[in-house]
């Protein structure tokens, strides 16, 4: 499975999709009765490491007194009934940032995990590499630096995921963002430069132009 975004990253345009907007049937982990102290977040009653749950993902919180209330990204599993967690940071590299502490927390830990790679794939297709074309000898694990594939995946991550929305609820509104996020994509895309090395020296002996979907032999 190839992937160039997290959920994190979509956290970042629209926190909506893991509060009232996210997919029931990609829950990893639901609960309540736990407690935050700074980034480290207790839930004694899930598993974690089971539930497949990964840095980079993220998680809603809600106290029952209502001083928390938000979504927050994950930036480690500690162990089975812990995590270390962070209000959105701009870079993963940063210190974590403390949400506020609360006891009694109802939590839930949903993805779009599914809907990346599918993106991802669709991504390698169309630069003409593994996995999306088989026949190519060139990889994913090829491209140097695949940071520059994240905005684009991250924008038809949310573009299909209100597409999937709008059909089931019929809502314009879905639609539009649909296509708004669409046509982020494909601007993204777009501007994307894949520095390929095809050898093992770590230098780039092919490049790839996202506008004109071209190989360009350095």
């Amino acid at each position: 499975m190839v992937t160039f975004s997290n959920d994190a990253d979509i956290l970042k345009y629209e926190p909506i999709l893991f509060g009232e907007l996210h997919l029931p049937w990609q829950v990893l982990a639901t609960g309540t009765g736990a407690s935050l102290s700074g980034t480290t977040f207790t839930a004694s009653e899930t598993d974690f490491v089971a539930a497949q749950v990964q840095a980079g993902s993220v998680v809603y919180l809600q106290s029952a007194d209502g001083s928390l209330d938000g979504t927050y990204e994950i930036v480690s599993v500690d162990s089975a009934s812990q995590l270390s967690i962070s209000v959105i940071r701009s870079d993963s590299t940063e210190t974590a940032i403390a949400p506020p502490a609360a006891t009694n927390i109802s939590y839930r830990i949903s993805t779009f995990g599914p809907q990346t790679a599918e993106v991802g794939f669709q991504l390698t297709e169309y630069f003409g590499i593994n996995p999306g074309n088989p026949a190519s000898d060139i990889d994913a694990d090829d491209i140097l630096d695949t940071s520059v594939l994240k905005l684009a995946s991250v924008f038809a991550v949310i573009s299909s995921v209100y597409a999937m929305l709008a059909g089931k609820t019929r809502d314009q509104n879905y639609w539009n963002k649909s296509l708004y996020y669409q046509k982020l994509f494909a601007k993204a895309r777009g501007r994307c430069r894949l520095s390929i090395d095809v050898g093992t020296d770590g230098i780039a002996d092919i490049t790839k132009i996202g506008a004109a979907g071209r190989l360009v032999r350095d």
